[in-house]
């Protein structure tokens, strides 16, 4: 992983590169080069190429071609056109894989164990016209490279072109967790939108779509063997995810280089599993809801209840079966005592078991865990399961940091890997002013606004030790989609998600001087593709790179 400084060091002493996230080492140079018309992607020696790598070439080039994205200068990019039109032509890109065995695909490479995956990559682009290499020991890091190419060209009348050749960068993650979490349970996003936002990740190369499918407001998902959870608990019939629509979701994903880890929150955030099975909810719809639960509507699993517990690992293992990826949420967070303290089954059950609640949530967390441990999947939890309440995890368990930044330390105190997720930092959703009713003055519990710049300051380091850093796997953008829906999915998201992707890639200690003119280039990018990321300053100074810093 890069020390904390030499991202900024290295930023201010090469010309700016309008990649994002940053390579990890690159050099360029001050030589225009332009694509040919004819331009191809070649693959030699490689029989038989997944499918799934040859339609990234084959998106990649039609980028290459649609984007049409104008340099962002008060010209255009015109002051260059002379220059544009007597440089030497790129006519190929030649794509080598060098691995050893069977080729997988980038789809397999995409789900692998998080420790183990390899995205690295060399591109080398000539200034003279010769061809371009772009070389990995992975179809994955293949896919990485072909992103990181077409980042780098713009269009002047109908010519694509660079002024920054040669290229020389070889480039790896800093952290193999990079995320993005949705909530798609609050408010109901279509398949549609879901894609779209996948290969908005895959483009700024975040490698995990964290799925927070279904919550106490709704149920969304359609689980073989369960199917009454969706049928009384999803919206309507129309805002559901049926078997074939996850398959299609994971698959998408994967052929992006992107894992997709579900969240079936448990043993709160439930209540919605009441409508198809009460017998196993306690507190159902309790008022008023702030004396039973974080948010409306109040309802938790019966935890201490042994029937609840086998409901629970039944349910977790058939939502299992539908995601390719190791990893599986069980959340645990925002547990409410009083919840169980009112419910007299709860007590029963607790009392025929001389059992402690906290030891009831251990018991439950333990089979849980075991049923998913049994059919190959590793938890993850939300902090709480760690800091809050002595239950018992798998050394292998990763804990989601998301109340405050400064937990991590404690996390890591522990011994447990850990992915950051910090509220302080990372919630798309803080800033939104308060959602709930009668609340004249509400504001959002986690304001203020977290803009890019905050989430990009980021230190993954921060109070950690050098052994404890070493339990840090990444971290994620979240949108809990309370205030969010199809309607705003794009620009509340983008691209201000894109400020941890370029930490957990390439590392802490960015400067966000020079690296705004690059997320410009991001969200205009993103534009020309189809997704509509907002802006971050007026035209004028997109244009104008440091001329709207505050002490310009």
């Amino acid at each position: 992983m890069l020390p904390l400084l030499s991202l900024s060091l290295l930023l201010a002493a090469t010309p700016a590169l309008a990649v994002w996230p940053v390579p990890r080492q690159y050099s360029t140079g001050s030589t225009p080069l332009r694509l040919s018309p004819s331009f191809s992607i070649k693959l030699p020696g490689v029989d038989n190429p997944p499918s799934d790598l040859q339609e990234a070439i084959s998106r990649t080039k039609s980028y290459l071609h649609k984007d049409q994205l104008q340099a962002l200068v008060p010209d255009r990019g015109a002051s260059s056109a002379e220059d544009i039109e007597n440089a030497k032509t790129l006519n190929t890109l030649t794509l080598t894989l060098s691995t050893t065995g069977p080729i997988k695909s980038i789809s397999e490479e995409a789900i692998a164990d998080l420790e183990s995956r390899v995205e690295g990559y060399t591109l080398t682009i000539p200034a003279d016209g010769s061809g371009a290499s772009l070389r990995a020991n992975s179809t994955l890091g293949l896919f990485r490279g072909l992103t990181t190419f077409g980042q780098l060209w713009y269009d002047l009348n109908g010519i694509t072109y660079t002024l920054q050749a040669p290229f020389d960068i070889v480039d790896s993650p800093a952290f193999p967790y990079r995320g993005l979490m949705l909530d798609t349970a609050r408010n109901y996003f279509p398949v549609e939108d879901i894609k779209r936002t996948l290969d908005a990740m895959s483009w700024v190369k975040i490698n995990t779509f964290h799925w927070h499918v279904v919550d106490s407001q709704s149920f969304p998902l359609v689980v073989p063997g369960y199917t009454e959870l969706s049928a009384k608990g999803a919206y309507s019939s129309a805002q559901v995810y049926t078997p074939a629509d996850v398959e299609e979701i994971v698959a998408y994903a994967a052929a992006r280089g992107i894992d997709v880890m579900p969240e079936i929150d448990t043993p709160g955030h439930t209540s919605i599993i009441a409508k198809a099975y009460p017998e196993h909810i306690a507190c159902f719809e309790a008022s008023p809801w702030s004396s039973f639960a974080n948010e409306p509507p109040a309802g938790q699993l019966r935890l201490a209840s042994t029937a609840t517990t086998t409901f629970t690992t039944g349910l977790l293992e058939a939502v299992a079966s539908l995601f390719q990826s190791k990893l599986f949420s069980t959340g645990g967070d925002e547990l409410n005592s009083n919840c169980y303290t009112q419910d007299n089954a709860t007590q029963a059950d607790l009392a025929a078991q001389g059992k402690t609640l906290d030891q009831a949530l251990d018991t439950f967390v333990q089979a849980t865990h075991a049923g998913l441990r049994s059919v190959g999947k590793r938890a993850v939890v939300w902090e709480e399961l760690v800091l809050d309440h002595p239950v018992t995890l798998a050394n292998d368990t990763i804990a989601l940091v998301w109340i405050s930044s400064t937990n991590a330390a404690a996390v890591a105190q522990k011994g447990y890997k850990l992915i950051h997720a910090a509220s302080d930092y990372f919630y798309l959703d803080c800033g939104g002013g308060g959602w709930v009713g009668e609340n004249v003055l509400g504001n959002s519990w986690c304001d203020p606004f977290k803009t890019w710049q905050k989430s990009y300051s980021f230190n993954p380091f921060a109070n950690l030790t050098e052994e404890q850093s070493n339990l840090v796997l990444g971290g994620q953008h979240l949108l809990w989609a309370e205030q969010s829906g199809p309607s705003n999915l794009d620009p509340i998201v983008w691209p201000r998600a894109a400020s941890s992707a370029e930490v957990f890639w390439s590392g802490p200690g960015g400067d966000v001087d020079t690296s705004l003119p690059r997320l410009h280039d991001v969200s205009f990018r993103f534009q020309q593709r189809g997704v509509d990321a907002i802006a971050l300053q007026p035209l004028w100074c997109a244009l104008r790179p440091g001329k709207c810093d505050l002490n310009a």
